[in-house]
């Protein structure tokens, strides 16, 4: 069987092309170091490492985590009345309590193992890559920056992820038919809405906080629903994803510390947030008296070099939510209009829909508007995992 020549291969074959990680020394890196390298990386997520690569260093380099402007958001929504010293905290605050999110694995690690390990709780495999010997002086250089990418004995490293794995099953998905045409709900594998995470429309910044955290170590996102009438039936209003704080910049930290969710969730959808909510958000800092928060809500300017505007491109009135160094279509990727399906919708065509948006789920909605539930990668590979073992 066609699938059964899956289990031939290995993690080493979905790292092909994958660029070496830029990492944070967990000794010597701050959150404001965080902060500026998120700033101007092309990627997302940062990786955090117990090494800091000094001459006399003969740790063995090992991640202990990743990060992304979402840590630091949620980060500062919480330690608001030390701005400063949030900012001066080690990186390390900024990853999760509760247990790691990376693992360790050789190239060597069977397809199967990966998603054994990804079932079990991992969100990334970090897997040691082949790259050309660099010379002494281009890893001085490296070191000018916060971030490197090459550890003790010029080893680098790359990480494969939950989205990595089910493109890769997706490349191939019809050698395990008749899985894509099923449904998800016969397959069994939407999360009821008592699973998951969920807030009302007018839900305090403190439960919007605590959910966007959880969300972060599950790899998920936040429900906005309709709690009012009928239990039986409850609308998804939008979510507030963690991916779309990833394209925040810091100063978001202050209207999630500050909005009710439904108006958070106006505050981050698209390029720029209403000026209404941004006066609403200086003005709840001011009667809070969080000046902390506010000279940070303040720092950002349309003419500051985060901003990410070109000086060909039409300049906003502020960049308070997205002055990540990116582009204007890059900022309006992510928007807070929840991304859904429905019970019916075909394993194939989530897998699809997921990835074009690049988040790890997606939202099941009934033909009438109720809400159900919620499907993940990781619902996902627990199906392919049991064809895998039931056809060994």
């Amino acid at each position: 069987m066609m699938a059964l020549s899956l289990l031939s291969y290995d993690v080493s074959d979905l790292c092909l092309g994958k660029p070496p990680l830029r990492c944070l020394s967990a000794s010597s890196s701050s959150v404001s170091d965080a902060i500026a390298a998120l700033k101007f990386s092309e990627d997302t997520f940062l990786s955090v490492w117990n090494c800091n690569h000094d001459d006399n260093d003969v740790t063995e380099c090992e991640c202990l985590g990743k990060i992304s402007m979402a840590d630091v958001i949620c980060h500062l929504s919480k330690d608001h009345d030390y701005t400063l010293a949030a900012l001066n905290a080690p990186v390390s605050v900024l990853l999760p309590k509760t247990r790691s999110l990376v693992l360790h694995v050789q190239p060597s690690c069977s397809l199967v193992e990966a998603i054994d390990l990804i079932i079990q709780g991992a969100q990334n495999l970090i897997v040691p890559i082949q790259t050309k010997p660099f010379t002494k002086k281009r890893q001085q250089n490296d070191k000018v920056s916060v971030t490197t990418s090459t550890h003790s004995n010029g080893r680098r490293f790359c990480w494969i992820t939950q989205e990595d794995i089910i493109q890769f099953l997706l490349g191939t998905i019809a050698a395990f038919s008749p899985l894509p045409a099923m449904s998800i709900s016969d397959l069994g594998i939407v999360n009821s809405t008592h699973a998951i995470l969920a807030v009302d429309y007018h839900s305090s910044p403190s439960a919007v906080i605590s959910a966007i955290s959880s969300a972060l170590v599950d790899q998920t996102s936040v429900a906005v629903v309709d709690g009012e009438g009928d239990d039986s039936f409850t609308s998804l209003i939008g979510e507030i994803s963690p991916m779309t704080l990833t394209c925040c910049d810091e100063t978001a930290a202050a209207a999630v510390a500050t909005l009710p969710a439904g108006d958070l969730m106006a505050y981050i959808d698209g390029a720029n947030p209403p000026e209404s909510l941004v006066q609403i958000v200086r003005n709840r800092l001011e009667d809070k008296g969080l000046m902390g928060l506010l000279s940070l809500f303040d720092s950002v300017s349309p003419s500051s070099p985060s901003s990410g505007y070109s000086s060909d491109e039409e300049s906003p009135t502020r960049t308070t939510s997205f002055g990540r160094s990116m582009s204007s279509s890059a900022r309006m990727a992510r928007r807070s209009e929840a991304i859904v399906c429905n019970p019916k919708s075909s394993l194939m065509a989530v897998m699809i829909q997921a990835i074009a948006h690049r988040v790890n789920y997606a939202w099941v909605v009934e033909k009438d508007g109720s809400f159900v539930g919620m499907v993940t990668f990781v619902d996902i590979l627990k199906v392919f995992r049991k064809f895998f073992e039931n056809n060994m």
